[in-house]
């Protein structure tokens, strides 16, 4: 079977969105960080995206200095393809969030394509207790932001990494940023193929109900033709039950723990590793074969690992 053919897991190992009092299975340290990463791959995941935390909170930190703890080693363990965020956390300026692409030049980085709404709040009904402070600020400051990717924010981090062969995970939340993304392939300043991450079920953007799966797709399809390679996540309890919808409808997927804390009804996940395996044996009771981080890297088009800074 063709690489094209096969499905791309991304494991999103740790995120900014849960806080460490939510999960005691949530990466902090670098250690875990790192752990859950090679895990993650280990189990069949051909692409881990990372944030950083501070290790004594858990907050989360966007400087080169605390991904430099960390990334080396998993390239050191692991063959996956490294995913860096720019989106950081949504109080974070731009020009904070584009610093670990822009020094470690990966082969892939996420771009969130258009400013939304980012409610987080309604977490606050199901944890009331936190051990930092800073946790339940997060959540309830989330009834007030807005979580800021303007054309020029884009277009800004997509200028700063021109030069390093990096491509980019196309964070897509709703229509409108499908949009934002023929807006900048007609200028020339992305190419394909396009690596679009479609977001269900965050509260200001688009929902997870299967009619939004599919005007996602039908979308995608017309601005871009086959000039895309798709992949969804699931927010929260959606994370399984959007993956294997879309992956039969030719899609790749992402799961882990920044996406969803949950490994079933009220189960909390032990680690990245076991959302991999369940979306994986999910894959591959329909019949789906599971893209390697060779074959991932022909499918997106990458520049291999050894052109990073990492």
């Amino acid at each position: 079977m063709a690489s094209r053919n096969k499905v791309i897991i991304t494991c999103a190992v740790t995120g900014s969105i849960h806080t460490p009092s939510m999960s005691p299975h949530l990466p902090v340290t670098p250690d875990e960080i790192a752990d859950a990463a090679v895990g993650a791959a280990e189990a069949g995941a051909a692409i881990v995206h990372l944030h950083a935390r501070e290790p004594e909170t858990g907050r989360p930190d966007q400087t080169p200095e605390a991904f430099a703890r960390f990334l080396p080693r998993i390239k050191q363990q692991s063959d996956c393809v490294i995913n860096l965020t720019t989106g950081g956390a949504p109080w974070m300026k731009v020009e904070e969030r584009v610093l670990p692409a822009a020094t470690f030049k990966p082969e892939v980085a996420s771009l969130n394509m258009g400013s939304m709404n980012f409610g987080l709040f309604p977490m606050l009904n199901r944890f009331t207790e936190f051990e930092h402070e800073w946790e339940r600020q997060h959540l309830e400051n989330s009834r007030d932001l807005v979580f800021r990717n303007t054309f020029k924010d884009i277009e800004f981090v997509l200028r700063t990494c021109a030069d390093n062969a990096t491509r980019f995970e196309f964070e897509c939340y709703d229509i409108g940023h499908l949009y934002n993304l023929a807006h900048f392939l007609d200028r020339g300043l992305v190419e394909p193929p396009l690596f679009v991450q479609s977001v269900f079920g965050i509260l200001g953007g688009i929902g997870p109900h299967a009619e939004d799966v599919m005007h996602m797709k039908r979308t995608a399809d017309r601005l871009f033709g086959d000039a895309y390679r798709w992949s969804v996540l699931g927010a929260g309890r959606n994370q399984m039950a959007i993956a294997s919808m879309a992956a039969t409808m030719g899609a790749n997927v992402r799961v882990g723990l920044e996406d969803s804390l949950w490994d079933g009804p009220g189960t909390l996940a032990e680690s990245n590793a076991a959302q991999v395996r369940r979306v994986r044996a999910i894959l591959e009771n329909l019949g789906l074969d599971i893209a390697t981080p060779t074959e991932a890297r022909d499918i997106l088009k990458l520049k291999g690992g050894d052109r990073t800074e990492i």
